[in-house]
């Protein structure tokens, strides 16, 4: 067996200095309770858009699933091994959580792949950021900056796929659960929020 990485066990160490110290009794609380979370985020896998950083969350503050490009698929019951759909259920419908953000964020890697063509050889990849289709045919072909209107419009389909599943929709119709859309910018830190009316998105 390889060594573990030497600098996951100096962050441990910081970690266990700094944090854990100030943060013991909180720790010791949700372990005994468990976790209640108010927010649930979709967010992308890429190592510079961490929503707990982001956000500045402290520990139990937020249930968080990371996937290639922060996608949604639709809701469907066919066999399978679907880990985006199973943390969605588990954050909905058991940690019952009241806001549910979708994230993107900019220079996105799984977006360029999809508009540029994922590198050769790839398999889950090219199948999973397929997905992302339906919101190429709503992007303006004119955008300024295609990726970032990519990006976006990516987000908002995440949106839609969200509100196929049955258990998310009838949260959301009795008032327990908002969605939102949000992204983020990497080179600025600009966050983007998405307005539900307009369907546009304004800097916070």
């Amino acid at each position: 067996m390889s060594e573990f990485p030497s600098r996951l066990i100096e962050g441990y160490r910081s970690f266990r200095q700094t944090r854990l110290t100030a943060d013991a009794a909180r720790y010791r609380l949700l372990a005994e309770r468990g976790q209640r979370p108010e927010i649930m985020i979709i967010g992308c896998c890429d190592s510079r858009a961490a929503p707990e950083t982001i956000f500045d969350a402290a520990p139990g503050e937020m249930f968080v699933h990371r996937n290639v490009a922060n996608l949604v698929p639709p809701f469907e019951e066919a066999g399978g091994h679907h880990g985006t759909s199973a943390a969605i259920e588990f954050g909905v419908s058991e940690l019952k959580v009241r806001h549910l953000v979708v994230m993107g964020h900019g220079r996105c890697g799984g977006v360029h792949a999809f508009l540029e063509g994922a590198p050769p050889g790839t398999h889950f990849v090219n199948d999973w950021i397929a997905l992302m289709a339906a919101a190429a045919d709503k992007i303006d072909a004119d955008a300024a900056d295609r990726q970032q209107a990519m990006e976006l419009a990516s987000v908002r389909q995440s949106i839609e796929n969200l509100a196929t599943f049955p258990f998310v929709g009838e949260r959301v119709a009795a008032g327990s659960l908002l969605l939102h859309g949000a992204w983020f910018g990497i080179a600025t830190g600009e966050l983007k929020v998405l307005d539900p009316v307009s369907g546009k998105f304004s800097t916070v």
